[in-house]
């Protein structure tokens, strides 16, 4: 295939992207060690649903329109800001209990379609990600790509994501780190929700 080169590019590309530390990597380890596995996963559904938006108004077109109206950017930009300073503050501000790992259903937990729009809300609002498939979209993809290939590159990027975050909700919920957990809940947590507040900061002030 000919396009089988630029196919190659977008994959290895995408999944430096996701496997940096950023606001989804927190957001799904977050709940993997808070909540549990199954969760963790709703939350990683969420954040490819998102990815699948960023594709969406990349293909359309939509993209070069954020990249040129600097009002609309910054209006996305403030957005996710302020929504990861919310999970943030939200994160401290909880009463956590200690975990029992032979009593899961002492654990506190949280919905399915909560996970799944927090995971969700994350990722659509982080400009960064915006700007992400702009570059993959209008730098590294050829205008005259066939609907095919367009396809294909599309679906990708959703099942790259989902896979890589899977992944790491499954490898923070074995049983030594929720161990080591346990003994620092409070901190863990804390720690996280500070974490989103920084990198809520940091957007809105880029």
């Amino acid at each position: 295939m000919d396009y089988l080169p630029i196919i190659g590019i977008v994959f290895v590309t995408h999944l430096l992207a996701v496997m940096s530390p950023g606001p989804d990597f927190v957001v799904v380890l977050k709940n993997a060690i808070q909540y549990n596995r199954k969760i963790a996963i709703w939350t990683s559904l969420g954040i490819s649903s998102g990815i699948s938006i960023h594709v969406f108004y990349s293909i359309a077109g939509v993209a070069y329109l954020i990249k040129t109206n600097e009002y609309i950017f910054n209006i996305i930009r403030y957005l996710g800001a302020l929504y990861l300073i919310y999970l943030g503050i939200s994160s401290i501000r909880e009463q956590h209990q200690k975990l029992k790992i032979d009593q899961e259903q002492n654990k506190k937990t949280i919905d399915y379609f909560r996970a799944l729009r927090i995971g969700f809300l994350t990722n659509l609002l982080n400009p960064k990600a915006s700007l992400f498939f702009l570059s993959i979209f209008s730098v590294v993809i050829p205008p005259k790509i066939p609907n095919h290939v367009l396809l294909i590159i599309s679906i990708m990027l959703i099942v790259v994501t989902f896979i890589w975050f899977c992944i790491v909700s499954m490898l923070f919920t074995q049983n030594k780190v929720i161990q080591s957990y346990e003994k620092h809940e409070t901190i863990f947590i804390k720690a996280f929700g500070v974490l989103l507040i920084v990198l809520g900061i940091s957007i809105a002030l880029v």
